[in-house]
């Protein structure tokens, strides 16, 4: 059979990013890496600082590894959270424009205008 070579820091990273996205607020941090192109080079950022941890699997198959128990002390933990926190800060500079584009401004409830009226 095919070998195929699986990145275990991946997923975990992945999950850290969904944790750290829950502390920021919807709009717009978490509208804007909903945004697949967004959350993609958020995820480059911070494998790209970071130490990678790969196995060799057969094609087609996922390894059976728990993706928390790889960060194995809280300051790599730590060490990727602030990753993310840069990363975040970084693209949102960065893409500021086309942003502003793709996630309208929210306007607050008191002030829209209404439509009772006609």
């Amino acid at each position: 059979m095919t070998k195929a070579i699986f990145n275990l820091t991946l997923p975990l990273v992945v999950s850290l990013i969904e944790d750290v996205l829950e502390t920021y607020p919807h709009h717009p941090y978490q509208q804007a890496f909903s945004i697949p192109d967004f959350r993609q080079e958020l995820i480059a950022h911070v494998l790209s600082h970071v130490s990678n941890c790969y196995v060799v699997v057969e094609e087609g198959q996922q390894p059976s590894v728990d993706y928390q128990s790889l960060a194995c002390s809280l300051k790599e933990r730590s060490c990727i959270e602030d990753l993310i926190h840069e990363g975040i800060e970084i693209i949102m500079y960065k893409q500021e424009k086309q942003l502003s584009l793709q996630i309208p401004e929210e306007i607050e409830p008191g002030l829209t205008p209404s439509h009772w009226f006609g």
